[in-house]
């Protein structure tokens, strides 16, 4: 697994028993898995009265190393002994990659659906609108006398194979938009 130096040095300081205590790392560890598990996590998980003692900057920075190196490890389907290898590299204690390597067997399936979820393409485009208006005033009462024009793209995440588009109607309706444009704009 490949992580960003600011990600690394975030994990080294979760993993340093001076600025984190076993309670402290074990209250950030559950946030950082309830923050990329729940879509209602509340941002107060991270004011528990044993974090107040802890910098918030500080705070921030490891809660996010800690919740992007869940996410790779999910990523890559890591198992007990990669999860372990990596934690030791960032002089993580025995009793706190056991800790972690529990925590992520017990939320992994969650994690691999949530994962799933997000797909590997970006959305498709399957409708275009336009619409051409011709402003003569703006709320100022400026004199105007332009043409505006107005296009909306509709997008579908999962393309249902059913019912195809082709890019010929999105070329075409684009096409037609365009040229209704520029007869707007000769007049």
């Amino acid at each position: 697994m490949e992580l960003s130096e600011s990600v690394q040095k975030g994990f080294q300081m979760l993993a340093d028993p001076g600025s984190f205590d076993s309670n402290a790392f074990t209250l950030l560890l559950r946030a950082a898995f309830q923050s990329l598990l729940d879509a209602q996590a509340d941002e107060a998980v991270l004011d528990h009265p044993d974090l107040k003692h802890i910098d918030p900057v500080v705070l921030k920075h490891c809660h996010a190393a800690a919740a992007t190196y869940i996410l790779e490890a999910g990523k890559h389907r890591a198992d007990k002994s990669t999860l372990s290898t990596y934690l030791e590299d960032c002089k993580f204690d025995r009793e706190r990659i056991e800790l972690f390597c529990t925590e992520y067997q017990n939320n992994k399936n969650s994690l691999e659906i949530l994962l799933g979820s997000i797909g590997r393409s970006l959305p498709h485009i399957t409708d275009v609108s336009w619409r051409l208006e011709y402003q003569i005033k703006t709320n100022q009462l400026h004199k105007m006398h332009r043409p505006a024009y107005l296009v909306t793209l509709s997008i579908q995440v999962f393309i249902d194979k059913s019912y195809p588009i082709t890019k010929c109607d999105l070329v075409g309706k684009l096409k037609d938009a365009s040229k209704s444009l520029e007869r707007a704009t000769q007049l």
